[in-house]
């Protein structure tokens, strides 16, 4: 007998409301959809329909086992789906919310890779406002923490980014470029809105070793120095923004790396204590589950490990030291 056969022939007589509706539904002879359902029976070794001349019934038990066939049949299903969509060409749109900086300065970079293996597929991408939280509603949600994730989903690294000090050429000739972390003060800063890191800005050494301008320093506690006040340009939660000022001189930013990394390539921004990092941040690639990923979420998911590293590894800090 074949079982999954026998599964799906009761499924469709307890839906159809009868044996002989159940044939018709299936093109099969009635006498061959009873002795199916008759089999799985005698195989269970239980009755699972009350049968009478005017109706029919599932047993307590048969409600049980259509229950959990119904599970079985659908995970079967999603099986035979996914292997024959792994046989095909990814099409179709994948949904995507990131943080709009990582949009802007790394996503558009590489989607032209992206499409050009996988015509088929559209990329619809949700970069309004922060990216904070695992979105169940996309396909992909690209999330940002200086902490390890939790929560009941499926996450892949896509990088590290240290968050560090820039400013213009032309800023750091009038101004001066800072030699050590006390020299912060009195210099115009770029910060966040009231209540910000930067009336306490912390530095981390970059390295191990403690550069020597701090002596005596705990290496497991970050420089802390205050340089809020009227030296304080733009306030603003805006990374984009903080980016913008810093190329045109208005001050120094701590800027994500993803962010400053071409700036600092080209030499339109330099890096500020170049030994130390404020902090430094993981990206993530997250999807609600694993199973039945469809093969296009499963194309753009690799594609984006792939292009940014999967490690815990800056790559626009390396790309600078090339």
């Amino acid at each position: 007998m074949d079982q999954l056969k026998a599964m799906r022939t009761l499924l469709r007589v307890v839906d159809e409301g009868s044996f002989a509706a159940a044939a018709r539904a299936l093109n099969m002879a009635p006498a061959g959809v009873t002795r199916l359902v008759a089999d799985l029976e005698a195989l269970l070794g239980t009755r699972l329909i009350h049968r009478t001349t005017r109706h029919l019934s599932l047993t307590e038990i048969g409600e049980h086992y259509v229950e959990r066939a119904r599970g079985i049949l659908a995970e079967v299903e999603a099986a035979e789906a996914e292997v024959h969509s792994a046989h095909r060409d990814p099409r179709g749109v994948v949904r995507l919310r990131c943080p709009p900086a990582f949009a802007v300065h790394q996503v558009a970079q590489v989607l032209p890779g992206f499409h050009e293996r996988y015509p088929q597929v559209t990329v619809e991408i949700s970069a309004t406002g922060l990216s904070d939280e695992m979105d169940d509603s996309q396909d992909i949600t690209v999330l940002w923490s200086g902490e390890p994730l939790d929560g009941d989903f499926v996450a892949r690294r896509l990088a590290r980014s240290d968050v560090v000090l820039c400013a213009s050429p032309a800023y750091l000739a009038r101004h001066g470029v800072p030699q050590q972390p006390a020299d912060l003060v009195g210099h115009r800063m770029l910060s966040r809105p009231m209540n910000d890191p930067y009336e306490r800005l912390g530095l981390q050494p970059v390295t191990g070793d403690l550069p020597p301008q701090q002596p005596g320093h705990d290496e497991d506690e970050p420089a802390r120095v205050q340089v809020h006040g009227s030296l304080t340009p733009l306030r603003s939660l805006n990374s984009d923004l903080k980016h913008a000022s810093a190329l045109v001189g208005l001050g120094i930013a701590a800027l994500p790396t993803f962010i400053a990394g071409q700036a600092l390539k080209e030499g339109t921004l330099m890096r500020v204590l170049p030994g130390w990092r404020v902090f430094s941040l993981t990206l993530w690639a997250c999807i609600p589950t694993r199973k039945h990923v469809p093969v296009r979420t499963r194309a753009l998911l690799d594609y984006l490990v792939s292009a940014f590293g999967g490690q815990d590894v800056d790559p626009w800090l390396a790309a600078l030291d090339r």
